[in-house]
C-alpha cells in the first residue's frame, strides 16, 4: 500500500513489478483477504495500527481482479495503464525524439528480448511489456533461490538498462519537464 504509492512516485519500473508481485501474492492466496493479511501481511507490519489500512487495500485489488476478471492470471487495468504511457513513450524516444541513448539501450536490449519472446508465451506484447516481464522471472527467480548464469545476467542488465532510463524519462515526462516538440 504505502510501498506501491512510494514506487509510483520514485520509480515506476519498480511499481509495475511490485504490482505483478502482489498481483501474485493475491491468487496465491486465492483472493482470501483474512488469509492474505493474516499469513502475508501480519508477519511484516510492527504497528497493528497500520493493519486496517492495509486490509483495506488489498479487498480493494481482490475486488478489482475479480470485476476485471484477473483471478487466474493477467494484470489490472491500473498497472496496464501505465505500461500503455509506458510503451507510447518508448515509441515516442526511439521514433519522434530519436534520442540517442535510449535507442543504444533498447538496441542492446533487443536481442535479449527476441530470444526472451520465441521461448515466451508473450509473442503478441510489446517490447516494454516484455522487458517488464523478463524482469519479473528474474525477481521470481530470486525468491526461488535459483541459479542465474553469466548469460542470463547479462540479459537481466540489458533489459535492466533500458527499463531504468524509460522510468526516469517516465518521471520527468509526469513533472512536465520533457518538452517533445522541441527535440
Amino acid at each position: 500500500m504505502k510501498i506501491s504509492e512510494q514506487k509510483r512516485k520514485e520509480n515506476i519500473a519498480e511499481y509495475i513489478l511490485y504490482m505483478y508481485q502482489i498481483e501474485d501474492v493475491i491468487r496465491t492466496y486465492n483472493l482470501d483477504a483474512d488469509t492474505i493479511m493474516e499469513v502475508y501481511v501480519r508477519p511484516q507490519i510492527d504497528d497493528d495500527k497500520l493493519l486496517p489500512q492495509y486490509r483495506s487495500w488489498y479487498v480493494k485489488l481482490i475486488n478489482e481482479m475479480k470485476s476485471q476478471r484477473k483471478e487466474k492470471s493477467g494484470h489490472l487495468a491500473s498497472t496496464q495503464e501505465v505500461m500503455v504511457e509506458l510503451s507510447y513513450l518508448h515509441n515516442t524516444m526511439i521514433t519522434m525524439t530519436q534520442d540517442p541513448k535510449y535507442i543504444a539501450l533498447t538496441d542492446a536490449a533487443s536481442k535479449y528480448l527476441d530470444e526472451f519472446r520465441d521461448k515466451s508465451n508473450l509473442k503478441e506484447v510489446n517490447t516494454v511489456e516484455l522487458a517488464f516481464h523478463a524482469m519479473y522471472m528474474k525477481l521470481l527467480l530470486r525468491l526461488q533461490k535459483k541459479e542465474i548464469s553469466a548469460e542470463t545476467e547479462e540479459a537481466f542488465e540489458a533489459m535492466r538498462g533500458m527499463l531504468a532510463y524509460l522510468s526516469h524519462a517516465y518521471h520527468k515526462m509526469k513533472a512536465g519537464e520533457l518538452d517533445f516538440l522541441n527535440n
